[in-house]
């Protein structure tokens, strides 16, 4: 096994949130390694997901998944911005169906005005059928600060910040060993050609998504007692069939659901629409879709555009996102804390950073920034 030094800070995944990290820390002067186990960045959450720009409409107020979107989507409109990321601010439209569900449409008000998600507005039936003439609701709550956003285009910029920075990739590497020592962290990797390696670093970056629980517990922390041990929850997505045209120009959700938002109205940036996602916890990862789905989906969506039909879909993708709460179970937020408190000094954890993960990436990256700028030193 070879082994040497390293750089300042070692990140364990290339996914947006990683990268967005990778390149923070590169941009404040620090020497910043990236591990990722797949060919390429941004293969698994951070291209499995409806690459919406949450406005901040649901989180709880204070909670580090509220500040964090928050602020997060004001970076992320002003990067794509500056660097042309393809993106298009859409609106959102949660619309409500059924009468008791009014009511939840004024809790989310008060709530996206508490957390800063921008102006929203409470619409009538017909305000609603004005905005959006195929949708059909009882009442309807319109966030103008939603959107959509290139995903791909968005780690890429990432990468390409953090490399012009200083920074290296290396994919194609899984780390199976941590240990820290000598007030340095020795990681131990291997290849899928069975090559393994080790490197050192005084700060490792858990951005490592599906693994990070993994990660968390080679690091000798229990990821059990400490509550980080993950449930991986899976989303599958429909397509909607082109023949039928203009569906609605604005997201379209549903109130939300245990455990997630509801199967909503999603567009991408070429004008494709789909419905998604859906809630179905798995104990491995797995990533085929049940064309018999299509039923409950067209069932979902009907409430509020009836005129959606089973025949018209047809499976798309899924994706896995890893929550910290397990069926059932109450909110839990994101974790983005520096861990010397339970013995691992310089080991920096993101776990749970589910929706609004892609959103919040670049606020995200700016804490990561700061906790190591307070707490870790520079160089080996």
């Amino acid at each position: 096994m070879r082994s040497e030094t390293g750089p300042d800070v070692l990140v364990v995944g290339a996914g947006v949130v990683g990268l967005a990290c990778a390149a923070a820390l590169a941009r404040r002067g620090r020497s910043v390694l990236v591990l990722e186990r797949n060919v390429a960045p941004g293969r698994e959450i951070s291209s499995r997901n409806s690459e919406v720009i949450h406005a901040g409409l649901y989180y709880p107020a204070g909670s580090l998944k509220a500040t964090s979107c928050c602020a997060g989507r004001e970076r992320l409109y002003a990067r794509c911005a500056e660097h042309g990321i393809p993106h298009r601010r859409t609106g959102k439209l949660i619309v409500a169906t059924r009468e008791a569900e009014i009511a939840i449409l004024d809790e989310i008000a008060q709530l996206a005005r508490i957390n800063g998600a921008g102006e929203v507005e409470i619409l009538s039936a017909g305000e609603v059928a004005k905005r959006e003439p195929r949708i059909r609701a009882l009442a309807g709550l319109w966030s103008p600060e939603s959107g959509i956003v290139d995903a791909h285009a968005l780690v890429m910029s990432y990468h390409a910040e953090m490399e012009a920075c200083g920074g290296t990739l290396v994919t194609r590497t899984s780390v199976v060993d941590l240990s820290c020592r000598e007030g340095a962290w020795r990681v131990g990797t291997v290849s899928p050609d069975g090559d393994r390696f080790s490197i050192e670093a005084p700060i490792v970056v858990n951005a490592a998504g599906l693994e990070s629980s993994r990660i968390a517990a080679l690091a000798g922390l229990d990821v059990v007692a400490l509550g980080y041990e993950l449930h991986l929850c899976k989303a599958d997505y429909f397509a909607v069939a082109p023949s039928l045209g203009v569906l609605c120009q604005a997201l379209v959700y549903p109130v939300p659901v245990p455990g997630g938002l509801g199967i909503h109205v999603t567009l991408d940036l070429g004008g494709r629409y789909r419905l998604g996602p859906d809630v179905e916890y798995v104990d491995t990862p797995r990533y085929d879709i049940d064309p018999a789905k299509a039923d409950d989906f067209a069932a979902a969506v009907q409430r509020f555009l009836p005129e959606i039909r089973s025949e018209h879909l047809s499976p798309d993708f899924a994706g896995l996102r890893p929550k910290l709460q397990g069926p059932g179970e109450p909110f839990r937020d994101f974790v983005v804390a520096e861990e010397s408190a339970h013995g691992a000094p310089g080991l920096v954890n993101l776990l749970g950073i589910e929706s609004p993960g892609l959103t919040s990436a670049g606020e995200i990256a700016e804490r990561v920034a700061n906790l190591v700028a307070q707490g870790a030193p520079a160089g080996g």
